[in-house]
């Protein structure tokens, strides 16, 4: 009950928010010749326990590692669109030297504002724009989605899964067909239902698509949202729930599976490391389990030891590349062969990738 007072109290809380929410500074306090400034933009709250506050606990690594020589910012809040140019232009007035933009809807503001400032160090997340000063990064996320789904199918009685979506977006169509295909490991014939939201972070909205999917009798429920809601949904009806981006156990620990978690930390101190001693240059950088970017969240006490060994197992043939779940052949919705036997998809297909795997419900356009 503590938990579910606190969830509701933190998100209406969050929302209330203004644009640009508010900044905090750490390091020396002031900036020198021998400190560096460093910025982040979000596109939710850092209180949202899930997307943002995982890049968030990224950007106070940088601090512990870095200390002194590391001024950071933070704007959150920030709306996908025109006003990430003004926040840029805002962070590069108060000196700011390397700036990270973390939702897929800052790509072309970034991209023009790269243009724009040659001296100032630009990187995306989950883009696929580069320049000599900017640089992309994201994560094999699909990885631990599949493992995910495994979770999903296996604690599904009726092999009828939901999955509460944001937008229609390459990274989102993935995850869903990764989760697609792991639960159909663990419960063959699994089909997994959609619901597109059509936004990253809507607390009301996401439980509200979380009750459609659980009203039309779907028995285990996962999320691509940057909140937990989808939880606080599920454990309404007691029905098995899978998070995203942070753990979110603690929310409905009873019905808690596990979820794809990300560990930015490590690159973002890298790459401010690098901007501080020069050597930095512009990538495109896909991390994954085997180098710690990706992780899977703990098991939740429902989820049994013969299933989590199954899934360990599976973890490690996919650090090892023994596996890898995009390996055909693979149908799509309506049956046709879409990556044939013997072949499989490349990273640079997953990017633009624009169906469903067999056994998704729903549009991969949206709706």
């Amino acid at each position: 009950m503590k938990n579910t007072v606190r969830f509701a109290v933190t998100m209406v809380a969050a929302l209330g928010l203004g644009a640009c929410g508010g900044t905090s500074t750490a390091g020396t306090g002031t900036s020198s010749a021998s400190t560096i400034k460093a910025a982040w933009i979000y596109v939710g709250p850092i209180t949202d326990h899930g997307w943002t506050q995982a890049h968030d606990e990224g950007r106070k690594y940088v601090e512990q590692q870095l200390g002194s020589s590391v001024q950071t910012t933070y704007k959150e809040n920030v709306p996908e669109g025109p006003q990430v140019a003004q926040v840029v232009e805002d962070l590069i007035r108060d000196g700011n030297k390397i700036i990270f933009g973390t939702s897929f809807g800052f790509q072309d503001a970034m991209y023009a504002e790269a243009q724009k400032h040659p001296d100032v160090k630009f990187e995306q997340a989950t883009g696929t724009k580069t320049a000599a000063n900017m640089g992309e990064y994201f994560g094999a996320a699909e990885d631990a989605d599949y493992l995910t789904g495994m979770a999903l199918g296996a604690a599904s009685k009726k092999g009828k899964i939901g999955f509460v979506a944001p937008f229609p977006i390459p990274e989102v169509i993935r995850e869903i067909n990764a989760i697609t295909l792991g639960a159909q490991t663990t419960h063959p014939g699994a089909t997994v239902q959609v619901v597109w939201t059509n936004t990253w972070f809507d607390p009301t909205k996401e439980k509200q698509a979380a009750q459609s999917l659980l009203s039309l009798g779907v028995d285990a429920i996962g999320q691509g949202q940057d909140s937990p809601a989808t939880g606080d949904a599920a454990k309404a009806v007691n029905v098995p729930w899978s998070g995203y981006d942070s753990d979110q156990s603690s929310y409905a620990p009873n019905i808690w599976l596990t979820g794809t978690v990300y560990h930015w930390g490590p690159y973002y101190t890298k790459r401010v490391k690098a901007a501080m001693d020069g050597s930095w240059k512009s990538d495109n950088y896909y991390g994954s389990i085997a180098d710690g970017m990706i992780g899977l969240a703990p098991y939740g006490s429902s989820v049994a030891q013969s299933v989590q060994s199954q899934i360990n197992a599976k973890m490690e043939a996919l650090k090892s590349g023994s596996f890898y779940e995009f390996k055909g052949p693979l149908k799509d919705q309506s049956g046709a062969v879409k990556v044939p036997s013997g072949t499989k998809l490349s990273v640079s297909d997953l990017y633009a990738i624009d169906w469903f795997v067999q056994g998704v419900i729903g549009s991969p356009k949206g709706s």
